[in-house]
């Protein structure tokens, strides 16, 4: 990563979050949730034992122990049974109706077991921006609100270069609609190319910001535009890495690409059906509000977080970590995702 980088990790309770910038720009959201199976964690290491294999799926279900499950892939020829006890280590986190991805690392004795837990979330940021100094409190808090609006918002409206960006993502694959607005640079021809090639960057940013992968689908502006430049445009915004898969420009304007999936989408962290957060999003929401009003207001002797009944019941665990000034009000007049700070 080059360029202006700045790192942030909230860690109010119930929910530790990490978020990388550059140039004022958020590309990495990172969360880990108190409760949540270690075993299932990108880059955990575990014994386990084969489960189940399944011939249609090429794969066999893999028993990590604790309840927990994992899918393992396997070559059309392979050399597992069923019971038998391998090293195994998650590639991909679990999403929507899927289990944990696996790979095979050897093999292993004893009961299934967790053997390495995958990074925490303050690991996984000096990994990705070794040496950044890291900001805590009120700012990152902000910075918190900031990135999730902006992942979950999905658009990008940069007038002044001339850009309009929509992302949406599907059960078949990430759709990207890439459109110039207003003149732009360099006249319509040259506008429409600047579009585009901001629009690949941004798509970038925004596809790694809500974690997603799979098949993406970019329209860009404009028939007949030159590939070579914007395929290399491509590479460059989606990385290096080995896994990613570029299709060529087609004569309707698309770019195919296909991307690894690594980690469980944001929305699927946050959300039920239809987008909407969970009660346990909810209640960590409230926690965080009231966190970021004690952290400003060092002066009030007690504040009060007034909310929704069902969210007070999810944060009041978590609220009582906050200290004895840090209250909660449930109130059924306030609607869902409505809270309120007063001073008691």
């Amino acid at each position: 990563m080059s360029g202006e980088i700045e790192v942030f990790l909230d860690q109010t309770p119930g929910e530790t979050r990490g978020l990388i910038a550059r140039n004022g720009r958020y590309t990495h959201i990172l969360i880990e949730r108190d409760g949540d199976p270690a075993a299932l964690r990108l880059g955990a290491r575990s014994v386990g034992r084969v489960a189940e294999i399944d011939a249609g799926l090429r794969g066999a279900f893999v028993d990590l122990g604790a309840g927990q499950r994992g899918f393992l892939p396997l070559a059309r020829t392979h050399d597992l049974k069923q019971g038998q006890k391998i090293e195994v280590q998650v590639s991909a986190e679990p999403r929507e109706a899927k289990a944990a991805t696996l790979r095979r690392i050897g093999a292993a004795e004893g009961e299934p077991r967790l053997l390495k837990a995958g990074l925490t979330v303050a690991e996984a940021l000096a990994a990705l921006a070794p040496r950044v100094e890291v900001q805590t409190g009120a700012v990152a808090i902000e910075a918190v609100w900031e990135a999730e609006e902006e992942a979950l918002g999905r658009r990008v409206v940069l007038t002044g270069a001339g850009l309009d960006l929509a992302i949406q993502r599907t059960r078949a694959l990430v759709a990207v609609d890439i459109d110039h607005v207003g003149r732009g640079a360099g006249g319509k021809s040259g506008g429409a190319k600047a579009a585009n090639l901001l629009g690949l960057a941004e798509a970038a940013r925004l596809i790694r910001l809500n974690r997603w992968g799979g098949l993406v689908a970019v329209d860009l502006v404009g028939a007949g535009q030159e590939a070579e430049p914007l395929i290399k445009a491509a590479r460059a915004a989606f990385g290096d890495d080995p896994e990613i898969v570029f299709g060529p420009l087609n004569r309707f304007g698309v770019l195919m690409l296909s991307l690894p999936w690594r980690s469980t989408p944001l929305d699927e962290v946050l959300n039920a059906g239809e987008g909407r957060p969970t009660p346990r999003t909810r209640g960590i929401a409230v926690a965080r509000k009231l966190r970021h009003a004690l952290l400003t207001d060092t002066r009030a002797p007690r504040l009060f977080a007034r909310c929704a009944p069902q969210e007070a019941e999810f944060a009041a665990p978590l609220v009582e970590k906050l200290g004895p000034r840090a209250h909660l009000r449930p109130d059924p007049a306030v609607p869902a995702g409505r809270c309120t700070i007063e001073e008691g």
